[in-house]
């Protein structure tokens, strides 16, 4: 795969967005939704990540972790939300539906297969 996970990326850009992460307490899982997820990405694609936190994040600490993410100056755009801000019901099925454990709190591992069934909770 040439140094790329199933998503597309570097595995030195996916440690370093899981370590802007693992900075903020609050955040108990990142689902990486879209494209990436389903596997019909292309090479500029971005990266869609929806944030599950358990202490509500405010907004001055979504800007935060947005501008720590802009600081590592990937080579792509990232779509960054909270999922419990989303009141679209069609992109929550989508999240639901395709999204992959892209950081789980505590949980080395997440994110580093291909998607499947197990990973989404169906």
């Amino acid at each position: 795969m040439n140094g790329k996970t199933a998503f597309g990326l570097p595995v030195h850009a996916l440690e370093k967005l899981r370590g802007v992460f693992a900075e903020w307490p609050q955040i108990q899982r990142v689902l990486l939704y879209g494209s990436r997820a389903k596997g019909n990405y292309r090479p500029g694609s971005d990266i869609d990540l929806s944030i599950e936190d358990d202490e509500e994040l405010s907004l001055a600490q979504l800007l935060a972790i947005e501008n720590r993410i802009d600081d590592l100056l990937l080579p792509w755009m990232v779509d960054l939300s909270l999922k419990r801000q989303i009141d679209n019901p069609a992109l929550l099925e989508h999240i639901r539906r395709v999204g992959i454990p892209f950081y789980v709190r505590g949980a080395a591992d997440a994110g580093k297969g291909p998607p499947d069934a197990a990973a989404r909770g169906d």
